[in-house]
């Protein structure tokens, strides 16, 4: 394809790509048209003509590499299951100071090993809603929800195995995030897992019951805005309530209990309200 220069008039020929820079342009201009319009159970709304124009690559050599264009949506779908992994902190940024500030709040309630589940139930009171809000709103979120359905309509062969072993990478990376951060929060108040649990199996439920909501929201759209007086785990008075913070919190606390051997003394309780205030315990590692 020529193309004309405005000082000279002439025509000039565009460089010609490499079969790999020409995939790398291609693959990243329709990553950002999903990102954009969202993923559907199909690839149908992905043109791949229009793939061509967003990258900038001459047709011949987009058909050199892909002479069908069900070539080219394999690679789009290895290349989404690759990227695809929602990170819960990334979704929604502000969640490591709610927790804080929450804890901040009422840290005296861990000082009696019975109210130590209503305090990290307060805690997911006030962030579970904003949690669920921030992945039902994040594209990449839905499509990565749209990626595991899409998923299981491929047949058997080469490609549903390493889309599989992609989505096996995120799902282990997004647990043993979410696991991560239960372990932090239920360290500083005085918690652990139920005997026979972990803090993973904790994560896995909560990701589960996320997933569950995010589907169910589109037929009921008064999910996030009903609310309700409770107490649901012994908290000194009753709060309001979201749905979604009550579900997200029931499957996790069902699976804590106090720690005995942790002693809430005034110099242990000043110590962690110093951390929360430092922000350094949510650091990762």
């Amino acid at each position: 394809m020529a193309e004309e220069t405005p000082e000279s008039g002439l025509a000039r020929r565009r460089k010609r790509l490499s079969d790999d820079e020409t995939a790398r342009r291609m693959l990243a201009a329709a990553v950002a048209r999903v990102e954009e319009a969202g993923l559907t159970v199909s690839l149908e709304h992905i043109s791949f003509e229009e793939v061509i124009r967003d990258a900038g690559v001459a047709r011949s050599a987009a058909y050199r590499r892909w002479p069908y264009k069900d070539l080219f949506f394999g690679d789009l779908l290895r290349e989404l299951a690759r990227g695809a992994s929602p990170a819960i902190t990334d979704t929604n940024p502000g969640a490591v100071e709610t927790v804080a500030r929450t804890l901040l709040a009422s840290l005296h309630w861990a000082r009696t090993p019975g109210l130590r589940r209503a305090l990290a139930g307060e805690v997911l009171r006030e962030s579970a809603l904003g949690e669920f809000e921030a992945f039902h709103r994040s594209s990449a979120w839905r499509t990565y929800l749209a990626l595991q359905a899409t998923f299981r309509g491929l047949p058997d062969g080469v490609l549903r195995a390493e889309v599989q072993q992609s989505f096996a990478e995120s799902e282990r990376s997004l647990v043993a995030g979410v696991a991560a951060a239960y372990a932090r929060m239920a360290t500083l108040i005085g918690l652990r897992p139920c005997a026979g649990v972990t803090f993973e199996t904790a994560a896995r439920t909560a990701i589960a019951t996320l997933r569950g909501l995010i589907l169910m929201a589109p037929g009921d759209p008064d999910l996030t805005v009903r609310r309700f007086r409770a107490n649901p785990f012994g908290a000194p008075e009753p709060a309001e309530w979201s749905e979604p913070a009550l579900a997200i919190a029931s499957v996790v606390l069902a699976l804590v209990e106090a720690d005995p051997d942790v002693p809430w003394t005034d110099e242990h309780e000043r110590s962690v309200a110093t951390l929360l205030r430092s922000g350094r315990w949510a650091a990762r590692g």
